[in-house]
């Protein structure tokens, strides 16, 4: 697949406000990599920050997952100089990354990510230019890497339009589990502020015009259907390993505790 090509087709659908659908892995698994990839998402992300994945994992899980046609991004730990040449070196179209809460720190990634002149990344030789070959078109690449930003916490919702203004981002992603946390309201999706907190993100991405998502941690198709309807463009639909655990368990057993 043509990496250029395919973060144009990328950024073409969120910006004409259609939804883009992936999801995430956090198995060290290649098999389970190109199953993924295989499943019809538009992008599938590596989860560097809760996943048991190492750098050196990275390269055989992205090409699994090109070889399905899906981009392959990285979701990182911390957004560090070092973890966002490492997995974007390794392959990656982009990175998502946690705990946003302020402009600054966004500006920092991004030029973490990014080949001078845009930022201060290293230059070289990986597999993301086929360790050469490709040098030359990774150049135009390596100023514009997808950038996402996960909201998580009530400081970043307080920073939401400051944090909107950055140029070179490319959506944000709204995490329910840390964000709840942040609130005082650990997992309570239904209550109020919560929910008030969630339309206020919305609308606000929805005004400055960058697409906002969310992850669906728990598969379900209507939960999606519904996110789509609100006006969610960038969604996580679940994690392999919760799939896993879903689909896995013994049928007598399920029906004997339903």
């Amino acid at each position: 697949m043509n990496r250029l090509t395919s973060i144009r087709q990328f950024r073409e659908k969120i910006q004409n406000r259609e939804a883009s659908i992936g999801s995430w892995i956090q198995l060290p698994n290649s098999s389970v990599a190109e199953i993924m990839g295989n499943s019809g998402y538009d992008w599938v992300a590596v989860d560097l920050e809760h996943g048991s994945i190492s750098v050196s994992q990275l390269p055989d899980l992205f090409r699994a997952l090109e070889n399905g046609g899906t981009i392959p991004l990285a979701r990182i730990a911390e957004g560090s100089d070092k973890e966002c040449k490492q997995a974007l070196d390794a392959g990656a179209y982009g990175v998502i990354v946690p705990m946003v809460s302020t402009r600054k720190q966004l500006e920092l990634i991004k030029s973490s990510c990014c080949w001078p002149p845009t930022g201060t990344r290293g230059v070289g030789f990986s597999r993301a230019n086929l360790f050469g070959e490709n040098f030359n078109s990774y150049i135009k690449e390596a100023q514009q890497p997808i950038i996402v930003a996960q909201i998580e916490h009530i400081k970043a919702v307080e920073n939401l339009e400051s944090i909107l203004s950055v140029d070179g981002l490319d959506a944000i992603m709204i995490g329910p589990y840390d964000l709840s946390a942040s609130m005082g309201i650990t997992g309570k999706f239904d209550h109020q502020n919560f929910l008030d907190i969630m339309k206020s993100i919305l609308e606000t991405a929805r005004l400055m015009k960058i697409p906002c998502g969310i992850h669906i941690v728990n598969p379900n198709s209507h939960e999606l259907k519904t996110k789509v309807s609100e006006g969610h463009k960038f969604i996580a639909y679940s994690i392999d390993s919760v799939f896993l655990a879903k689909s896995s368990k013994n049928p007598s057993i399920s029906e004997a505790s339903s």
